[in-house]
């Protein structure tokens, strides 16, 4: 059945006019005449038997067809050639993963074990984009995201990675930490909170079996990144996942002053539509991330039975 679709050059065309609410303007981003913007643009509203703009004087606005029109084909047209380029820049070979990320998880986590996965599959590209809040898979061009278990997923398979729990995090050079000899001393600091987690200082030290009088007192901040770069400035101690700050312990920006941890309710996970279950490239992808959590909760598990086991070596 032949679709009812007008051609993308009358669309492409329209959109541009539609963005700038000018033919002229549309005409020199396109590289084409005034003339041939406004002849595409009647032949698209003959076609569609309805007009999209309204003409006052040498002036053209949008009207209400046209920017029902509009806000609905532009991310179609973005769709299509995002597809087309990245097609284009593999030139048919391998796959295209499209994932949905939480930025700070994807950047700390995965981006820097992302090369294990690229020699594994050199035909495979994954492009990122970031989507804070679960989303419907349908309408949208998504194989997979990288996110937080939430009950509004629906029509997905979903592959639990691992829960998220924060540690207590400050920078060596700016606190002298022979001054701190237990979690009660950690109170007398500025605490670092993240925005949305007003209560899990509270619970850290309820965990630890001490009194603060003053958990909710501090500097707030909108992202764990946000929280982190205080910590690594000396601004205060802070409560950030323990995976997110591999590089700064590794190098000694940061240091966990004593070693308790608080579970949030909230898990990573790997969803995907269930009609994407059997694409290769998401398979390939999910085969690869259920390893790497694994590989991951392993070697947590050793460092935790590590210390534990140096806690109990007496001088």
């Amino acid at each position: 059945m032949r679709r009812k679709i007008p051609s993308t050059t009358a669309l492409s065309i329209f959109e541009a006019a539609a963005r700038h609410e000018n033919f002229a303007r549309a005409a020199d981003e396109l590289c084409l005449s005034e003339s041939a913007v406004s002849r595409q643009i009647a032949a698209l509203e003959n076609y569609l038997d309805a007009k999209l703009f309204t003409r006052v004087g040498r002036q053209v606005v949008l009207n209400d067809a046209g920017r029902y029109y509009s806000t609905r084909v532009a991310p179609h047209l973005e769709e299509i050639e995002l597809h087309t380029q990245a097609l284009m820049a593999n030139r048919g070979a391998g796959g295209i993963l499209e994932l949905a990320v939480i930025p700070t998880f994807s950047s700390r986590w995965l981006l820097p074990r992302l090369q294990e996965f690229r020699a594994l599959h050199p035909d495979i590209t994954i492009n990122f984009s970031e989507k804070p809040e679960p989303f419907l898979f349908r309408g949208t061009h998504f194989d997979a995201a990288l996110h937080f278990d939430h009950p509004a997923w629906t029509g997905v398979v979903k592959l639990e990675l691992f829960d998220e729990e924060v540690v207590p995090v400050l920078s060596p050079h700016h606190y002298d930490l022979g001054l701190l000899r237990d979690p009660t001393d950690l109170g007398r600091l500025t605490l670092l909170h993240k925005a949305g987690k007003n209560d899990v200082w509270r619970r850290w030290f309820d965990t630890c079996g001490v009194r603060n009088d003053r958990p909710l007192q501090g500097m707030r901040f909108e992202l764990y990144s946000m929280v982190i770069e205080a910590a690594c400035s000396g601004l205060g101690v802070g409560l950030v996942p323990r995976f997110y700050i591999e590089r700064e312990l590794q190098r000694g920006d940061l240091v966990i002053p004593f070693d308790v941890a608080v579970k949030h309710a909230k898990r990573y996970c790997l969803v995907y539509p269930e009609y994407k279950k059997d694409s290769p490239v998401v398979i390939a992808f999910r085969e690869w991330v259920r390893e790497l959590a694994q590989r991951f909760l392993r070697e947590h598990a050793a460092m935790a039975a590590q210390a534990t086991e140096d806690e109990h070596v007496t001088p």
